[in-house]
């Protein structure tokens, strides 16, 4: 927990993702798409990231990837971020975190 909690908060904007999975590219190119660099974790490609995956599931995140932090602060998966960027409210989360300067 203190790894994935660390990792969160050393840029504004942190995804936890797996290299196979479908939903977390789209939630990859969502956010390069708006202009983010976001620092990835690719947990099937870390040594610890099975360690990393228990972690975000006791945090809530069901399934475990996609798994974004914005300003340090745990958001949601692959559904909270897409309902957050068809509300508009993803793009004030990023503004407010320092992912961009619009």
């Amino acid at each position: 927990m203190d790894r994935v909690a660390k990792l969160a908060s050393q840029k504004a904007v942190v995804i936890f993702s797996k290299s196979s999975c479908c939903m977390c590219h789209a939630i990859k190119r969502l956010f390069y798409e708006q202009g983010v660099s976001p620092a990835i974790y690719e947990l099937d490609e870390d040594a610890r990231g099975k360690e990393m995956e228990w972690a975000l599931t006791r945090l809530g995140c069901k399934p475990p990837v996609p798994a974004v932090f914005i300003g340090g602060k745990f958001v949601g998966s692959a559904n909270t971020i897409l309902t957050l960027q068809l509300n508009g409210s993803l793009m004030n989360l990023l503004k407010n975190a320092g992912a961009i300067w619009l």
